[in-house]
């Protein structure tokens, strides 16, 4: 259930954005128009050893172009990153495109939260922006690999909700679904976080939310009413 408070402006977004990008996090806060909506949800991510929490969905109107123009060149990719969370998928795909060749270490968790998500055209503009993840020495290979890396269960978890909105609307159109968007991209993270693995950490499966393995089955999670 979305929670109607009294207009909510952009204090949730200090949790969402690295502390070393703080000042930029509180003006691109100030900037977006308030919502009388909160944020939905949320997951938990690890960025170089720091921990952000960012919303699931957000509610309100984008910025506009008066306010766009006062935005340095990191505050419109933290801006970017935060509207990838937008309750419209149409509004999460613009932004995406904006930030999909970006190598900043904080835009990785955006990006791949969008994965474990059910629109197959963010889908396919990220399979065709993140090519270079599965070319070692690339800049775009180390950012994913080292985001994975840091966040097994996360990724454990993508891959399951992945696996999930297949079973639910691709499976006939992949049969296989290692050939699903989804799955290609989960498993060209997983690869390069393989190079990342911190001494002392075994490779192999981590286990999703629910126990689950994350190598095998699919886990139902529960899909979204609305397919926007």
């Amino acid at each position: 259930m979305i929670d109607k408070a009294a207009p909510v402006e952009g204090s949730w977004v200090m949790d969402a954005v690295p502390y070393v990008q703080r000042d930029d996090g509180v003006f691109v806060g100030a900037l977006m128009p308030p919502s009388p909506l909160k944020p939905a949800g949320s997951f938990v991510v690890s960025v170089e050893g720091e921990i952000l929490t960012i919303p699931y969905r957000i509610y309100g109107p984008e910025l506009g172009a008066v306010d766009l123009a006062v935005l340095s060149e990191t505050q419109r990719t933290l801006m970017h990153c935060l509207y990838t969370r937008h309750h419209d998928g149409r509004v999460r795909q613009r932004h995406l495109s904006s930030i999909i060749g970006e190598v900043h270490p904080w835009v990785a968790p955006f990006v791949v939260q969008l994965v474990g998500e059910y629109v197959l055209n963010i889908l396919m503009d990220i399979r065709s922006g993140l090519v270079e993840v599965d070319t070692p020495g690339t800049q775009m290979h180390a950012m994913y690999g080292r985001f994975g890396a840091a966040n097994p269960e996360f990724i454990a978890r993508t891959r399951q909700r992945v696996a999930s909105y297949w079973h639910c609307y691709y499976r006939n159109v992949w049969t296989d679904r290692k050939f699903y968007p989804g799955t290609t991209v989960i498993d060209s993270v997983r690869a390069a976080a393989r190079h990342f693995q911190p001494v002392g950490r075994v490779a192999g499966p981590t286990r999703a939310a629910g126990g689950h393995p994350a190598d095998g089955g699919v886990t139902h999670f529960p899909m979204e009413a609305s397919r926007t």
